[in-house]
């Protein structure tokens, strides 16, 4: 099927370039022609745009199947079923698609459910978003996430661990670089994986071809990450000139997941009292780091945590609206959700903007969020790979 939409705003992806009045036709071998509002072609449906706004499909960097957003998704992690974390994924993979979420990079998830849960939408048995799956990520004994992760210590097991979730089909490496705040007995702050036990997953993963990812929020332990050549820094709370100087000179990108902090501190009395306790140190900083961040040009992308505390699949709106409020234009805000993100993930070529002969991966929403932030949550239609999917 050949769609055309006409008289619509146009949000390309690249803050340089909107389209005030266009139109735009794709199918699902991808987008074929963009921008004069006359353009024309055989289509098989129209869509009149009058009043909405076209844009990529928002691209979620940070999100973790089969957590099922509870006060303590760790102890339930340990309780559930393999069967139990597939059939909370698949739900929330539609929910993600309801939001406009087109593609998610999925950095933890136990049993590699993600992996499997891929694989199924290949085969064309389940509906969700484009997922790019970390499986379970690689901790130390004991370490943070441990109950979702695979546990290894030295450089060794490292090694054998990285060249395992390689071979069951990870598209990106996940890595625990420091302690967590969902984690009970490991300090935020405290580095675990070493150094060099980061720099060998990480050359590991690039003799593959693949992406890494490191959750580090104490400034050693991102200092390693990005020394070691992490792809992306998650969370990044604690950031000093040099460590942002060090992303720079290597085009690390920082997916900063502001929200999920936020989440748990507004339910305070419903968690676990050590991630209240580990939060008030840290969280200003966290806030604080990013608005130096992005002072300086650090290359951003757009993560909820998506399954951590209160934190339901599709609340990236959420997010990106607290980027506005530190210091992002509406724009590059919506940059990050898009083609940063499908940069971060290495897919910049196929999707993350609206170019000739990407993915048709794209989403229509009601107002213009360039003026009224609120319209992003009113979607009209979302589109994957040029298939309407809702509503």
């Amino acid at each position: 099927m050949k769609y055309r939409i006409y008289d619509v705003r146009i949000l390309t992806g690249d803050p340089s370039r909107v389209i005030d009045q266009g139109a735009i036709i794709f199918d699902q071998s991808g987008i074929l022609g963009i921008g004069n509002p006359d353009i024309t072609s055989d289509v098989d449906v129209e869509i009149n745009g009058a009043g909405m706004t076209v844009l990529p499909g928002l691209i979620d960097a940070h999100v973790h199947l089969g957590m099922d957003c509870s006060p303590d998704p760790f102890q339930q992690i340990q309780l559930d079923r393999e069967a139990d974390t597939a059939f909370k994924a698949y739900r929330q993979g539609i929910q993600f698609l309801q939001s406009g979420i087109t593609t998610i990079r999925n950095l933890g998830t136990k049993n590699h459910v993600d992996i499997a849960f891929r694989q199924s939408m290949e085969q064309g048995i389940a509906t969700g978003p484009r997922v790019f799956a970390a499986g379970q990520p690689i901790v130390i004994t004991g370490g943070h996430g441990y109950p979702m992760a695979t546990e290894a210590d030295g450089v060794e097991e490292i090694r054998k661990a990285t060249r395992h979730q390689i071979k069951i089909g990870a598209d990106v490496i996940k890595l625990m670089a420091t302690g967590g705040v969902l984690t009970a007995g490991t300090d935020p702050g405290s580095p675990q994986l070493t150094l060099e036990e980061l720099r060998c997953a990480c050359e590991e993963a690039c003799r593959a071809s693949k992406t890494t990812a490191a959750h580090a929020i104490g400034l050693e332990g991102v200092k390693n990450a990005i020394k070691a050549g992490i792809t992306t820094i998650e969370h990044g709370y604690i950031l000093d000139d040099e460590a942002i100087e060090m992303m720079i000179e290597r085009g690390t990108f920082l997916v900063p997941t502001l929200l999920a902090p936020l989440l748990i501190l507004e339910q305070g009395r419903s968690v676990p009292r050590h991630m209240i306790e580990k939060l008030q140190k840290i969280e200003e900083e966290h806030r604080s780091s990013f608005r130096k961040a992005l002072k300086a040009g650090v290359k951003i992308a757009v993560g909820t945590d998506a399954g951590t505390p209160f934190n339901m699949p599709g609340l990236i709106v959420n997010e990106m609206e607290l980027m506005l409020k530190e210091g992002m234009s509406a724009l590059d805000v919506i940059h990050s959700a898009t083609r940063m993100g499908a940069e971060c993930l290495h897919i910049g070529e196929r999707t993350g903007s609206l170019d000739l002969g990407k993915w048709a991966d794209i989403i229509l929403v009601e107002g213009n969020p360039l003026n009224d932030w609120s319209s992003l949550k009113r979607i009209r239609q979302v589109f994957k790979g040029g298939q309407p999917l809702f509503p």
